[in-house]
């Protein structure tokens, strides 16, 4: 028989304050969680308008008053979508009452198709949920993290009891769009009929469509929801809609209004117009003025791509990861643009190995690209063929000169497969640990485990496998650790650190001697925080959706400086304890790496 234990009162502590560490432990979860979900309040229908009562007596009846109908001038002002509104004509979806889906298990992939279980959320408390999936911010100091987060959002799943299904999507999709994850929020969010948007997922649908630079895609949304909304950017939207519609002079009236009426900044107009003469009879010459742009914006960034145009190089400057994230999956973009910036995606979890090696074999067999990108292509080339010292100093050659740790990171996950095809050999046992690390970028334990016998007890590559490997027979002992320690050079032993948190989240060290050596090593991984209770509850429950979303809200940074030993413990403890061990290695694993 299944069982639904309800995870309940916990909601406030899934805000961002909740991974600072805690003054002492403090559950959120009372006696009694496992009992089943509580009704919902019911909300009494109350009048529109409430009648006016005085001590006079009953109010007056109203008296009629009749609509006025519009001018023709104002009609022909009116768009589409609000003349169908006047006019009592308004759609109620896009698709056929035969072919409408249903608002159960809206998502991506199939649990048959690795996805996570479907009803996992279905019996927990609504608020956990939404304040677990709201309260991430997107961006994740692990590649694997990133990589369980998404699985788990994209995946088909029920809303929680009492949630609006089509608002279960829209966070969830608003969450993916954060993560510059903006294909998978796209292909969400397509999953919901547009007759079934609630507000939250008009925006939601928005943002993943202005992620992936698809202005279009909105239009369906926009002809069955059009007068729901009169902000600024749903009406550019509509306007371009209109445009892609045929009636290009139309919608070029009304950008030219809403620029004389700065309704939105003078450049993202310039680029609506822009974008809306591509339609055809409207096509107008239109110049785009960046003087008094201050700053970047997804919304502006989108526009100038699908233009065809290169944003100011000033104000990309400092700007966030996330215009890298969607430029290196962008298809409008030169090779060599989204290969500059999958230095970026890859790292962060949004390119897997095998997309950076596909990327970097279109610039090969493109005669035209010349110079650096060229140059590395080659190199990459190099480091499948010849010799194996050969291919070596081409990968390590890859990884050398790059300006930051996610951006090596990445050339790492660019050549994960080729370290694997390297023999695991006694000449390279100085390179064995970062060449292991590249493997494990990838997933590729069991290649990677070929150089157990080559890397020495207490080196780094030993410490690597010793959480990769999918089966340990015996604990690590305590001298195995001071022989890592000794070899540790990260700022404050924080190898040291993440590698015991790790070894004791996997049970792969007795629970004295993970004690004794965190005294030592000054790290206390079982002081209990709200977080630390709620994912406990979550794996003792064996909620593997619960623990992914539970989990992201622990892994949020931008560096693994940001990471505590302690969340890690928590974190890999979880993950192994409902059947997620294959990820729990690798982000124990990644850790280590680039701890």
């Amino acid at each position: 028989m299944n069982r639904w234990p309800l995870l309940v009162g916990a909601a406030a502590a899934l805000t961002s304050a909740l991974v600072v560490a805690q003054d002492r432990p403090e559950s959120l979860l009372p006696p009694g969680f496992d009992r089943p979900a509580p009704a919902a309040p019911r909300i009494e229908a109350q009048p529109l308008v409430e009648e006016a009562k005085d001590s006079a007596g009953p109010a007056a009846p109203a008296k009629p008053s009749a609509p006025r109908m519009p001018t023709v001038a104002e009609l022909q002002a009116l768009s589409p979508e609000d003349l169908g509104e006047v006019l009592g004509i308004k759609p109620t979806g896009d698709m056929p009452p035969a072919a409408r889906r249903a608002m159960q298990r809206i998502g991506v992939i199939d649990q048959g198709e690795g996805g996570l279980p479907a009803l996992a959320l279905a019996r927990q408390d609504a608020s956990l949920v939404a304040a677990a999936i709201k309260g991430n911010r997107g961006i994740m100091v692990s590649r694997w993290g990133h990589i369980l987060l998404r699985r788990a959002l994209a995946s088909r799943m029920d809303a929680p009891v009492g949630m609006n299904p089509a608002d279960f999507a829209a966070m969830r999709a608003a969450l993916l769009v954060r993560m510059g994850e903006g294909e998978a929020a796209r292909a969400l969010v397509q999953d919901v009929d547009s007759g079934n948007y609630s507000p939250a997922m008009m925006q939601a649908a928005l943002d993943a469509y202005v992620a992936t630079a698809d202005f279009t895609g909105i239009c369906p949304a926009v002809s069955v929801h059009g007068g729901a909304r009169k902000d600024a950017q749903w009406e550019v939207a509509s306007a371009m809609c209109q445009a892609f519609r045929g009636d290009g002079n139309a919608a070029m009236a009304r950008l030219d209004r809403a620029l004389s009426r700065e309704t939105m900044a003078r450049v993202d107009v310039l680029l609506a117009q822009k974008y809306a003469g591509a339609a055809g009879k409207a096509r107008r010459a239109v110049k785009i003025e960046w003087d008094g742009v201050k700053e970047m914006t997804p919304w502006r960034y989108a526009l100038t791509i699908a233009v065809g145009l290169t944003p100011p190089e000033s104000l990309m400057k400092g700007a966030s990861p996330r215009y890298a994230w969607m430029a290196a999956t962008a298809p409008m973009l030169g090779l060599e643009d989204r290969a500059a910036a999958a230095d970026q995606a890859a790292g962060a979890g949004i390119l897997s190995s095998a997309a950076m090696v596909d990327l970097y074999s279109q610039i090969h067999a493109q005669d035209d690209i010349t110079g650096d990108w060229a140059d590395r292509a080659e190199t990459l080339r190099n480091a499948y063929v010849g010799a194996p010292s050969a291919r070596l100093a081409a990968i390590k050659e890859l990884w050398d000169g790059m300006p930051g740790e996610r951006q090596r990171y990445s050339r790492m996950v660019l050549t994960a497969h080729a370290a694997a095809r390297l023999p695991a050999s006694k000449d390279m046992a100085d390179d064995a640990g970062a060449l292991i690390a590249s493997m494990l970028a990838a997933g590729l334990d069991g290649n990677a485990m070929r150089w157990a016998p080559v890397v020495e007890v207490g080196s780094e590559g030993w410490g690597l496998l010793s959480l990769a490997a999918p089966r340990r027979r015996t604990p690590v002992d305590a001298g195995q650790l001071d022989a890592f320690l000794d070899n540790d050079e990260s700022e404050a032993s924080r190898k040291t650190a993440f590698l015991l948190a790790g070894l004791a989240g996997l049970g792969r060290v007795s629970p004295e001697v993970a004690k004794d050596f965190a005294g030592r090593i000054e790290v206390d991984l079982y002081r209990r925080t709200r977080w630390s209770e709620t994912i406990s509850r979550a794996a003792d429950v064996n909620n593997q959706a619960l623990v992914a979303l539970l989990a992201g809200v622990g892994m949020q940074g931008f560096g693994w400086e940001k990471m505590t030993p302690r969340h890690l413990y928590h974190i890999v403890s979880a993950l192994r304890q409902v059947g997620l061990e294959a990820e729990a290695r690798m982000i124990a694993a990644e850790a280590v790496a680039r701890g």
